[in-house]
Formats: structure tokens, sequence, C-alpha cells
């Protein structure tokens, strides 16, 4: 029996296992992750590998509710804010109903949508759920609070929801976030994995309405979160505010290395964060072989349906030096 089953979403990020296969200290630059990340000590305790975890969260959620001034119903957690994208759709689309994604955007919420047998729709006047990344991957544009706002309106007009995907506005303007926004029609998602360049931690949380909150929090698997995360994430909230030295860096290197990827004949897409889009005129998945050549990994975008564009991560000065002398070397 044929059945329309989606192919799992490629993603980057890529560069452990290509380090196993290879031998090769390779430079990943497919991983968007925060160039500059607090740093600062944490421990787990061993003791707690002897106990399961509480399944509630309750200290966690009362950490992120003093930072974000919001009610510990209103916060669900989850092993990745991939997983809540998940179970949010599990909770919501089941039944014939629609969703609607813009173009180019993060794969995971048409993946997640369709598992459920939802069915996409050109329209955000009419979906149950509409989804916005913001600042958007792969294209790193940052919509204003203003423009979220008006998308969250056209949502609740109708009962539909926003699905608010924050996962790097904290490495480009918290002031844009909807985080502080309560309302049954919509949901905001949230990580430390890209701020705190620790996505082997896998940690992700949201903020809803707690009807729904309270459904994401059944439907998610028992202790998803482990106790080295918990661990982590509770200490990582005590470091928010340093992360505004992070955004200053990321601006000035992203700035320079635009120039330098311009200079080389190179198109960079404008970007409020931590990444740039490149056009690169000519087939992304060649140019990346060739990359890979130099000990340089990129994202080939082509599963965004840009298949002559990369993006690239902003990390520190001296890698994104060599990643524009390797780009150089493959395009002269």
């Amino acid at each position: 029996m044929a059945v329309d089953f989606p192919k799992p979403v490629i993603h980057g990020g890529t560069g452990k296992r290509q380090r196993e296969n290879t031998g090769k200290n390779l430079l990943d630059f497919s991983a968007s992750l925060n160039p500059l990340p607090p740093r600062f000590a944490w421990t787990c305790d061993p003791g707690c590998l002897s106990s399961y975890p509480d399944n509630g969260y309750s200290r966690l959620k009362e950490r992120i509710a003093q930072v974000f001034h919001r009610d510990t119903e209103e916060i669900c957690v989850g092993n990745g804010s991939i997983e809540l994208i998940r179970v949010f759709c599990s909770v919501v689309l089941s039944g014939k109903k629609t969703y609607h994604t813009t173009s180019p955007t993060f794969g995971e919420y048409e993946l997640s949508a369709r598992l459920t047998g939802a069915v996409a729709t050109g329209s955000p006047e009419t979906a149950t759920i509409s989804f916005a990344c913001n600042p958007n991957n792969p294209t790193g544009e940052l919509y204003t609070r203003a423009e979220m706002l008006a998308r969250f309106r056209v949502a609740s007009s109708h009962g539909g929801i926003l699905f608010a995907d924050e996962a790097f506005i904290e490495l480009a303007d918290p002031s844009c976030s909807l985080v502080n926004e309560t309302h049954e029609s919509l949901f905001v998602l949230r990580s430390l994995t890209k701020s705190f360049a620790v996505p082997g931690i896998r940690f992700g949380y949201g903020f809803g309405d707690p009807e729904l909150v309270a459904k994401i929090e059944t439907a998610r698997p028992p202790w998803s979160v482990n106790a080295y995360a918990e661990a982590f994430a509770l200490e990582a909230f005590s470091h928010l505010n340093e992360l505004e030295l992070s955004r200053a860096y990321i601006v000035k290197e992203r700035e320079d290395l635009r120039k330098k990827i311009h200079e080389i004949g190179l198109q960079c897409h404008p970007s409020s964060v931590n990444y740039l889009l490149v056009d690169c005129g000519r087939d992304a998945g060649l140019l990346c072989t060739q990359l890979e050549a130099h000990d340089i990994l990129v994202r080939d975008c082509t599963s965004f349906g840009l298949p002559i564009c990369i993006r690239v991560a902003v990390k520190t000065h001296e890698e994104n030096t060599l990643l524009v002398e390797a780009l150089a070397a493959c395009v002269r």
C-alpha cells in the first residue's frame, strides 16, 4: 500500500559525523551557533543520575517564570525545540487541520504538521496554525515586533494560533520578541542551543495558553529533559544578560564577513542574526563539496528550495577569515 509519508528534514551541524567519517578536523559553518557564548561554571550532581527527573520540571519552570515574568502554567519544556514543534503539532493539528508557512523557512514546521495529517494552505487567514520563524532561517530576516503582532492578529481573528519560533532571537534583537504577550492564539518557542552554543544539551522551552501547555506536557514523552540538560539550563538562565556582548560581536563580525564575501563576487542576503544566506550563482552542492576539500562545512540550501545558495554561520574573526579564503579559492 502506497503511503505518502514525508522524508526527514535535512539539517546542518554535521561536523561531528563528518569528522568521524573523514578523520579531519573540519571547521563547521553549517551549524549557526553563538561565536561568543557566555562562559560559566556549572555542575550536575552525580546523585541526580540515580533518580528520574521531576517530570513536571517544577524548579526549572519556576526559574524560567522568574526570568520572563510568566506563570509556570504557561511554560513547557522539551528535548530541544524540535521536540516541542512535534508535540505542539500532534496536539493542535490532530484531525483534518491546516497549516501555513512561508518559504524559505525551517523545514521542521512542515514535516511536523504533515506527520499529523494536516494540509498546507496558502492562506494565513484560514490556517489552524501559522508558523513564523523570527529571525527567519535560512534568510536571517528579522521581523519587527509590530510585524509579528500583525501576524498574531490575523491568526487570532479566526481562532487560529500563531507559532512564533524565536530560537535565534537572543542573537538578533530580543525587543522584537512576543514572549511577554499572553493569548490563547499565540505560542512562542525558545531554545538555549543557539545562544549558548550547546547543541549537545538539547533543551527547548515554550510559552502558551495554560490549557494548551497542559496538553503539550501530557503528550511530551516523560522525562524528556535529562538531568544534565536541566542543570545547565538552570544556570544558563542566570546569564541571559551576557548575550548583549554576543550580539555586539555578531554585528561586527557579520558585517566584516559580508563585505569580504561580496569582494570575492558573491552576494549575501541582509541578515540580522549570526548567519548569512549567500547567493553563489552556481550549484550549491558542488560548491559544498569543493569547500569540504578545504576542510570547511557550510549548509547547502537546496533543501530550502535554494539550489544556488549556501548558509554560513558567523564565527570568530579568525575562523571567518578561513572561510573567506576557502570560498575565494573555490569560486575564482
